[in-house]
C-alpha cells in the first residue's frame, strides 16, 4: 500500500517557476514507477512524466520536455516535479501517481494517487 500527498502547487506568472512535490508513504515506494498527471476543467487528465523505482528511466511528455524535471528520493520517500517557464497551458489540478508498471502513460494503469495540487498559470 502506498499513499501518496502532493504539496507546492500555486498561482504564478508565465515564466515563473513551481517545484511540486509528492510524499509518500510504505515501505515499497522505491519498488513503484512514480507519475505525474495533470487535468484542467473539461479535459481528461493527461500523462505528464514519469521516473521509475530506482530513478534510471525517465519519460515525459513531448509538451513538457526542456522545461519539467521529474526526480525522486526514495530515502526520504518523495518525489518532485521542478516546473520551469511555466506557460498558461500548464494550468491544471496535478496529480502524482504510483504503479508497479514501468512507466505507463496512461491513468488506469497507475494504482496509487493523490489528492492534487493546483497549478494556475496566467498570463
Amino acid at each position: 500500500q502506498v499513499q501518496l500527498v502532493e504539496s507546492g502547487g500555486g498561482l504564478v506568472q508565465a515564466g515563473d517557476s513551481l517545484r511540486l512535490s509528492c510524499a509518500a508513504s510504505g515501505r515499497t515506494f522505491s519498488s513503484h514507477s512514480m507519475g505525474w498527471f495533470r487535468q484542467a476543467p473539461g479535459k481528461e487528465r493527461e500523462f505528464v512524466a514519469a521516473i521509475s523505482g530506482s530513478a534510471d528511466r525517465i519519460s515525459y511528455q513531448d509538451s513538457v520536455k526542456g522545461r519539467f524535471t521529474i526526480s525522486r528520493d526514495n530515502v526520504k520517500r518523495t518525489g518532485h516535479l521542478q516546473m520551469n517557464s511555466l506557460k498558461p497551458e500548464d494550468t491544471a489540478v496535478y496529480y502524482c501517481a504510483a504503479t508497479r508498471s514501468v512507466l505507463p502513460q496512461i491513468p488506469s494503469l497507475y494504482d496509487y494517487w493523490g489528492q492534487g495540487t493546483q497549478v494556475t498559470v496566467s498570463s
